[in-house]
């Protein structure tokens, strides 16, 4: 894998942080399941994280309810031909903890993985496919996008080409 891509973006409202999810997951979507997809989520407290996978969800077709797991620690949505995990690792005590939440099973093909405080769990979580870092900027939210792996560098050539074509409610300040 080449140097790793970065996109750096301001996200003026709730809104963007939503419109980030939904093209995330639709570019998710699009991709072939043959192996599992690993999406790391960090920032503090109220950045966005959950807003963002709950708008990845709905633009994937789910209606019910989306909690955070910061309780469950694990929630699990079911879709045709795939499964999302949802997995909220800011109780964990530490990374062997993951074995018990059925990390294991989450790393197989036909699933993609969106981790909540993913620090938590140091290096027993692999190299993400891409970590989406979330934070407090001026009256709204910045996002760093960063990949880990081949397919991530394609999912923000992606999200770059798109950013300026118009047609996408995303449209970070790069």
């Amino acid at each position: 894998m080449a140097e790793s891509s970065r996109l750096t973006a301001e996200l003026g409202a709730e809104a963007d942080t939503a419109a980030l999810g939904e093209q995330l997951a639709g570019l998710v979507a699009r991709t072939d399941r043959a192996r599992p997809v690993l999406i790391a989520l960090s920032g503090p407290l109220g950045a966005g994280k959950t807003t963002l996978v709950r708008s990845f969800l709905r633009s994937l077709g789910h209606s019910g309810a989306v909690r955070s797991p910061t309780y469950t620690l694990v929630e699990v949505y079911e879709f045709t031909g795939f499964n999302v995990a949802h997995l909220d690792l800011y109780r964990l005590g530490d990374d062997s903890e993951l074995e018990f939440l059925g990390y294991r099973d989450f790393s197989e093909s036909g699933w993609v993985v969106l981790v909540e405080w993913p620090e938590r769990a140091g290096r027993a979580l692999g190299t993400p496919d891409l970590t989406v870092a979330l934070d407090y900027s001026g009256t709204g939210r910045s996002v760093v996008i960063e990949s880990g792996t081949d397919w991530g560098e394609a999912i923000i050539a992606n999200l770059n080409a798109t950013a300026g074509a118009g047609d996408q409610d995303f449209s970070p300040r790069i």
